[in-house]
């Protein structure tokens, strides 16, 4: 009897020993990559941080549209699965006027490769919304009603085709939106830091769904 109990906690502690960490995959361009703030207040890093779990790998660049990201992923040639993996791409999609439905058809490629790095499970995927770039001071001399309609029909193709695939989603848009001086970085356009930090706390719960 005590031996058996003696191999079933050894057994045990070799099990715990073997199980590797949640692995997190961050897609995107430059809301995902942290153009303007510290690598540690990037949105990915913040959530890995809120998690308890490593820091991400991330595939992201400031410009890139979802063709110039899926180049980056095959250049990239990912190994394994991973745990969590977060979307965000699109707007510079439309900052250059591209084809909206173009569009639809590149992110639901996107879409599907990313739940492919998740092990083929949709659930642990989570498509974050484009932010309204349209209310920052870069934007102050273009037509902030026109940016943010065409931000809100991209956002609607994200998320009609995330809910298709059975992805989670979560609109961080709103938060964009309240034009604050804090939530914006020095550079007038991208988030800030507390921004980001705002963003975590409305993914973090399907992040946190994802990893069970």
């Amino acid at each position: 009897m005590i031996r058996s109990l003696i191999a079933a906690l050894l057994l045990a502690s070799c099990t715990s020993m073997t199980e590797q960490p949640p692995r997190y995959l961050a897609l995107g361009d430059s809301y995902t990559i942290g153009e303007s703030v510290a690598a540690a207040d990037r949105f990915p890093h913040q959530l890995a941080a809120k998690l308890g779990i490593a820091e991400p790998m991330i595939i992201a660049r400031t410009g890139w549209t979802t063709d110039e990201l899926n180049a980056a992923i095959d250049a990239a040639a990912i190994e394994g699965t991973y745990d969590l993996v977060t979307l965000l791409i699109g707007v510079n999609n439309q900052y250059r006027g591209r084809d909206e439905e173009q569009y639809r058809g590149e992110f639901a490629a996107l879409l599907r490769r990313a739940i492919g790095f998740a092990g083929g499970d949709a659930k642990k995927v989570v498509v974050v919304s484009i932010p309204d770039w349209g209310v920052t001071p870069f934007a102050a001399s273009r037509n902030r009603a026109e940016i943010a309609a065409a931000i809100d029909r991209y956002n609607a193709i994200s998320r009609e085709e995330s809910a298709k695939a059975g992805a989670r989603y979560v609109d961080i848009t709103p938060v964009s939106r309240r034009a604050e001086a804090a939530l914006v970085a020095p550079d007038g356009l991208q988030p800030s830091a507390t921004q980001y930090a705002e963003w975590v706390s409305l993914i973090l719960p399907e992040a946190r769904a994802a990893l069970r």
